[in-house]
């Protein structure tokens, strides 16, 4: 089941810091919507065509055992060819999210730093898991996460 508004809502107390009801921010809409909660980018960033970048939200996370959320581009953004990774959130995990940012459109997109740029969707798991997330981006920090490889084989 996603979760509506009003469950987010009742659910958001620190699990979402800081939490909105609703807002706008450079001509789009971020905080709580329908059945989401849209998210804003900490840092401005320019991507190229066919360019990637990474950036961090505003909002903080901590996810309950019961919920898992996903990642989902924001069309405003979309429409001109930007696309945010659809990363799962996965229960148990905390911290600030790393968002990976393709631009598949032809012209460079300005993104500034507060903007609105993604949307997240609740997950009402059947029950709270039993494995929680502890992996290696628990505790993520206030900025961009480069990939943190385990083992051999990788740059």
């Amino acid at each position: 089941m996603i979760l509506p508004a009003q469950m987010i809502r009742a659910r958001s107390k620190g699990m979402i810091s800081p939490f909105h009801e609703r807002g706008v921010a450079h001509g789009m809409s971020f905080g709580l919507s329908a059945a989401g909660y849209d998210i804003r980018i900490a840092q401005s960033r320019v991507v190229e065509p066919g360019g990637f970048a990474l950036a961090s939200t505003v909002e903080h996370f901590d996810m309950p055992y019961d919920l898992l959320a996903e990642v989902k581009d924001k069309s405003t953004w979309a429409r001109r060819g930007l696309a945010v990774q659809n990363t799962v959130i996965e229960p148990g995990w905390r911290g600030y999210l790393t968002l990976e940012i393709s631009n598949h459109g032809e012209m460079s997109v300005r993104i500034e730093g507060g903007s609105p740029i993604a949307q997240i969707l609740f997950h009402q798991l059947a029950q709270p898991t039993e494995q929680a997330y502890r992996g290696k981006y628990q505790d993520q920090e206030a900025r961009p996460v480069e990939a943190r490889f385990e083992g051999r084989g990788f740059a």
